[in-house]
């Protein structure tokens, strides 16, 4: 009896290294990747995305959409450490387009998920400073209740230097002192230097004092 050998049959894949154009970005689907529960490779395809967008194409508002994406699938894979850095861009950019509640309740939560962390504790300070700043451009009793929540919450904040620099421009915003609030600034910035981003965020706090010239100088 002829026996007939069937042919076998061999599938190739290749994968296109090549970045997808800017445009079709947000339509190029991670769905095979999450299906095999592989939640970080979706995440880190939001990331790139997210990169696009905050460097080539400055849309920060897409770029945010994308850091909240990634934390969200790394959030999946309980890699909270990884969803902390994405949902901090998100903090940041959101405080710069003024959308400040949205970065308050980030802050606060990162935070809170870290302050007990004997490694990462030391950080908790700087975001619920962040986070007061946030609440001090919107209202200055607003600010001084977060700084008080903050040192109830973690008693190490009232001992931080950004806690202090907090209380004395708290008192100069009251006073409606410019010069006090500049040298407060310029004292902290003299041991700790301030980035871009907390410096944008006290000018638009010292606006608010009558009469300012709108500079830290």
């Amino acid at each position: 009896m002829l026996s007939v050998r069937q042919p076998d049959f061999t599938c190739s894949f290749r994968i296109n290294m090549i970045r997808p154009p800017a445009t079709s970005m947000q339509a190029t689907p991670s769905r095979r990747q999450i299906h095999r529960g592989r939640f970080t490779i979706a995440a880190k395809h939001h990331i790139t995305i997210a990169e696009v967008y905050e460097s080539e194409l400055v849309d920060i508002e897409k770029a945010i959409a994308h850091y909240e994406q990634a934390a969200d699938y790394y959030k999946g894979e309980e890699s909270n450490s990884s969803a902390n850095k994405c949902l901090l861009k998100v903090a940041s950019y959101s405080a710069q387009l003024e959308q400040y509640p949205k970065a308050i309740e980030i802050y606060e939560q990162v935070g809170t998920n870290t302050m007990d962390n004997p490694l990462l504790k030391y950080s908790a300070k700087e975001y619920f400073f962040k986070a007061s700043l946030c609440h001090f451009i919107v209202d200055e009793l607003n600010a001084k209740l977060a700084v008080e929540k903050y040192e109830e919450m973690f008693p190490a904040f009232s001992d931080s230097r950004e806690c202090k620099l907090l209380k004395k421009l708290l008192e100069a915003h009251e006073e409606q002192n410019a010069e006090a609030f500049t040298e407060a600034v310029k004292e902290f910035d003299s041991i700790s230097r301030l980035d871009q981003w907390h410096t944008t965020m006290l000018l638009r706090i010292k606006k608010t004092i009558q009469g300012d010239e709108g500079d830290l100088k």
